[in-house]
């Protein structure tokens, strides 16, 4: 079998970047997309892969990035992120403007504007990563998790719609994982990123790209439509666990 090429986006750091180390170990040619070209390079340079620059919330970044891919068999939809924990009452705009067009049509830019390169290659899996907040609710997080449930229904929708066609379809659902993630929604308030996690042991990006990296590796015939992994201590979205 000639060598399989995977894209991932947000592939910068965090679970992306992890995401793209695991593939290239699994011996897939990696695609490596972010805004950051700088930290991008670098990861692209240690995989032997090709980085790209890639803004999701941008219609013309996500075109110029995917004529540059010639061909694509797996696409790992991680590019995203949160703003903000503010109540509905308080909600700011532009914070859930950025998390719906980051997490939800910068999914539908990507998938879409791929989806012929992956039907075409004969063997095509789209992976998302969404999130636990696409399947619960939390105080203060209605913008984030309004944005994952959105983005969580666009992938669950492309796995009817495109049944009997060469392509798979996977949603990674992770609960609590220690990246930038909450550093990046408190503004870079490493002090009050670091109270999220504080009190169990989170997810590592490395956890979540390990089951990534697992489901891209199946057999063809086999779709794993969902996969939930969160820490042992946490219950459900709202952080509920017993401190380890």
């Amino acid at each position: 079998m000639s060598e399989r090429t995977a894209v991932v986006t947000g592939a910068s750091a965090g679970i992306g970047e992890a995401t793209a180390r695991a593939l290239a170990e699994a011996g897939f040619s990696v695609v490596l997309g972010a805004r950051r070209l700088d930290r991008l390079e670098k990861v692209a340079a240690d995989v032997s892969g090709t980085a790209h620059q890639l803004d999701v919330t941008d219609p013309a970044s996500v075109a110029a990035f995917v004529e540059a891919v010639p061909e694509c068999h797996v696409l790992v939809n991680n590019a995203g992120g949160a703003r903000g924990l503010e109540r509905v009452v308080d909600a700011d705009e532009d914070h859930w403007r950025w998390m719906w067009e980051a997490n939800v049509l910068g999914t539908l830019r990507m998938t879409k504007a791929l989806l012929p390169k992956l039907v075409g290659s004969g063997d095509g899996h789209v992976i998302t990563v969404t999130s636990i907040a696409g399947h619960e609710v939390y105080d203060g997080g209605s913008g984030y998790t309004s944005a994952k449930h959105a983005q969580s229904a666009l992938h669950r929708t492309l796995r009817s719609e495109h049944l009997g066609e060469p392509v798979r379809f996977t949603e990674i659902i992770p609960g609590m994982v220690e990246t930038d993630f909450s550093a990046n929604r408190f503004d870079g308030d490493t002090d009050r990123a670091a109270a999220v996690y504080r009190g169990l042991t989170p997810l590592t990006a490395q956890d979540v790209a390990e089951v990534i990296a697992f489901a891209a590796t199946r057999p063809s015939h086999v779709n794993l439509d969902s996969i939930v992994l969160k820490p042992r201590a946490q219950l459900d979205g709202t952080r509920s666990y017993r401190s380890e």
